[in-house]
């Protein structure tokens, strides 16, 4: 199929709203004056590295895939497939109309991230970049995610606010201690009542040493932290029985002991 021409790439992208993502199509800037600039590309590039350059045959799930943009790039790493969820219909016409422009394989799908486990499928690698704090429930969303659907690499990025340090937090304090929720580098998340940055599904801004003791209390170790937002994760044991909320349902066999 012949790629369309810039100008009917440009009036398409611009019937399709307003793009969060600037996709490059064909020369074609999909958003040229975002305020955070070539954005996600100018954060892509700080953490591309620790993501692996070939993803031959593996699969990618990216949740809150926006335009598509993170999509695009892990599909040109070789995935076998990749599956892009948002619950934004709007996002999702113009990821598709990306993939379709791009010439890339790509599934975009309506859900949830609340839903995953909806897709009953364990993916090599779920991205989780700049959704944390749009949601009203990230720790059940994160719980979530590894209950159901990451298999090898979870990479989650969130925006931060505070302190950027960390230091050791004990298992227990005793009910007398209160001088240690003053410290700036005690895990610490804001809650937004109104609106941030112009956004009313700006919920809550974590600090850095939040963002950590969310991840690794979801069951995650942290395998590194390539950019100051960005952490790639595996999971591991959870540190409680607690865990999810919703949990996976156990695999039904049949008579023959075959997995149904």
């Amino acid at each position: 199929m012949q790629r369309p021409s810039p100008d009917e790439i440009r009036r398409q992208a611009a019937a399709l709203g307003s793009w969060f993502h600037n996709i490059d199509l064909g020369g074609v800037q999909t958003a040229p004056e975002h305020f955070l600039g070539d954005y996600p590309a100018i954060k892509w590039r700080r953490f591309a590295h620790a993501i692996p350059a070939d993803l031959s045959g593996r699969t990618v799930l990216d949740i809150g895939c926006n335009g598509g943009f993170y999509s695009l790039e892990m599909k040109r790493r070789g995935a076998a497939r990749v599956l892009g969820v948002d619950h934004d219909e709007d996002y999702l016409r113009q990821a598709r109309f990306a993939a379709e422009v791009t010439g890339l394989d790509i599934e975009f799908q309506q859900l949830s991230v609340y839903d995953v486990g909806a897709l009953a499928e364990r993916f090599d690698l779920v991205l989780f970049l700049g959704v944390l704090y749009h949601l009203r429930h990230p720790l059940l969303a994160l719980d979530l995610l590894r209950e159901h659907v990451v298999g090898d690499l979870l990479v989650c990025q969130s925006m931060q606010r505070g302190d950027p340090g960390e230091e050791p937090i004990e298992e227990d304090y005793p009910f007398t201690e209160t001088g240690v929720f003053e410290r700036p580098t005690f895990p610490r998340l804001s809650f937004i009542e109104h609106r941030y940055a112009g956004d009313c599904t700006n919920w809550w801004v974590p600090n850095r040493a939040c963002t950590r003791a969310m991840l690794r209390s979801a069951g995650f170790a942290i395998d590194s932290n390539p950019e100051e937002e960005v952490y790639v994760c595996r999971p591991v044991p959870l540190q409680s029985d607690i865990g999810a909320v919703y949990r996976a349902a156990p695999q039904r066999r049949s008579l023959k002991g075959v997995a149904a």
